[in-house]
């Protein structure tokens, strides 16, 4: 039954996710994403249903639009896949619970942050909020983390990234300060940090290789956001056990 509900999610979360890329395009456009027809990037004819199959009409033709014969950005089948995988981790990790539900609605604000963030270096406000209602939602459906430890974690980790910034200005961009302090109504202290510590491994190794690759100069940025938002997913699904893990050296 388990395998049937993560299947069964896992294609839900591949549908919520391809309307998710719609929101990813349009935001930072200024678009609406609630009305409209989909409509090909390169040529603006808008797209029938047979062109908007998530995954199967990509693969089917050939990463290319139908009307124009311009490839497609496969990212948009990435996201995609990227949104089953979690829906289906969700049910994995916590059942066909309305705690699962959640958990994948947090991932899917983690996602569009993700990528807004990756082409513009910006956080818009409204997936900050969207972050911070989950975890108001959480203190009811995910009991077991304190309402005090989500507090501090409200704290914890975007008050030191907010004083650093103030002694180094530049150190943290405004919008990472404010996911991480929404996130961490979500996660709570513990799982914050541990974020935290994930988004500065995952972050360091990035600089690393387009410092070497000189993509980028010493005094260049990459936006951090997306950094925040793989430790977030990491921490929430693997954090209690690697924190056992750590404890037990001790």
């Amino acid at each position: 039954m388990k395998i049937f509900a993560m299947a069964v999610a896992a294609i839900f979360g591949i549908c919520i996710f391809s309307f998710l890329n719609v929101i990813i395009y349009r935001v930072p456009r200024k678009l609406d994403w609630v009305k409209g027809r989909s409509m090909c990037t390169s040529c603006g004819h808008q797209l029938g249903v047979f062109d908007l199959v998530p995954i199967v009409s990509w693969t089917f033709l050939g990463g290319k639009c139908r009307y124009c014969g311009e490839k497609i950005s496969s990212r948009y089948t990435i996201v995609e896949a990227l949104g089953g995988m979690l829906a289906a981790l969700s049910v994995w990790f916590f059942g066909a619970t309305p705690a699962a539900i959640l958990v994948f609605a947090f991932f899917s604000v983690l996602t569009v942050t993700a990528f807004v963030d990756l082409d513009t270096m910006e956080i818009p406000d409204g997936f900050v909020w969207a972050a911070g209602i989950c975890g108001i939602i959480a203190v009811f459906l995910m009991p077991e983390v304190s309402i005090v430890e989500r507090l501090i974690g409200f704290l914890s980790v975007s008050l030191p990234m907010l004083l650093i910034t103030l002694a180094i200005p530049g150190a943290f961009g405004g919008g990472d300060i404010r996911l991480v302090a929404a996130c961490g109504l979500f996660l709570g202290w513990e799982l914050n940090l541990l974020a935290f510590f994930f988004a500065i491994v995952t972050g360091g190794i990035y600089g690393i290789y387009v410092l070497a690759g000189k993509k980028l100069g010493k005094k260049d940025h990459f936006a951090f956001g997306p950094f925040l938002c793989i430790g977030m997913v990491i921490s929430l699904l693997a954090g209690d056990t690697v924190l056992r893990w750590y404890l037990g050296l001790l």
